[in-house]
């Protein structure tokens, strides 16, 4: 074997415009299910309607998915998971700009970076699974949860440690429950401020503002 045909061996074979194309409408599908799951409803929202909205046949969902069910669960788990690796680059990010970071700025990053999961862009997800996970299979629930609580786990050492600085306004497990219902209501009525406009009047909370609030909220004052 030739030193080309070794190296051109090594590493995963390139994808085919095919298989690109495949991936790209099983991310479109997930997108416009997302968006109608969250305005309409789970049981309101048909996979016509989904297919409709990436202009594919009404049967072409079934080719990525078994049922609408499926598409639900890729919803949430594709949401979380983004979540996850967003939330560690939030964390390495802040850590490498102050690397003398305290707790207190680090529940900060993690306050801050929940916000904008339920706030920001690409949040659909987010309603999906607060308010129709009661759909999904058992097994599929809990699947859900151990990417939740893989989500969670990078906030526990941060609110042991501000316990343990006497810092945390409530016991650990107390304070991690009312910090994400408290943050998780968000959703239900907090308004981004309107972009083109600069008057006092209309003039609304953002997210670092909020995640400020929030963070004043839950600890002890300096």
């Amino acid at each position: 074997m030739s030193v080309v045909q070794a190296k051109r061996a090594r590493g995963r074979p390139k994808k085919t415009e095919s298989e690109k194309d495949e991936g790209n409408r099983r991310q479109a599908l997930i997108a416009a299910a997302g968006y109608l799951f969250k305005t309409q409803g789970f049981d309101a929202t048909s996979t016509r309607e989904i297919a409709t909205r990436v202009g594919m046949q009404a049967g072409s969902p079934f080719y990525h998915f078994g049922n609408k069910q499926d598409l639900l669960m890729a919803v949430i788990v594709e949401g979380l998971q983004q979540a996850i690796v967003s939330q560690h680059v939030a964390l390495l990010l802040a850590q490498e700009d102050e690397p003398w970071m305290s707790e207190r700025q680090r529940l900060g990053v993690l306050i801050r970076h929940h916000l904008n999961v339920l706030l920001g862009p690409n949040s659909d997800f987010i309603g999906v699974m607060l308010y129709e996970a009661r759909s999904l299979t058992q097994a599929h629930r809990l699947i859900v949860h151990q990417l939740s609580d893989e989500y969670e786990a990078a906030w526990i050492p941060v609110l042991d440690k501000l316990s343990q600085q006497d810092q945390l306004a409530a016991p650990v497990k107390a304070a991690r429950l009312l910090i994400f219902g408290a943050l998780n209501w968000t959703v239900q009525w907090f308004a981004m401020p309107p972009s083109a406009s600069k008057s006092k009047d209309t003039q609304r909370l953002g997210l670092d503002e909020l995640a400020d609030a929030a963070l004043q909220l839950f600890l002890k004052p300096v």
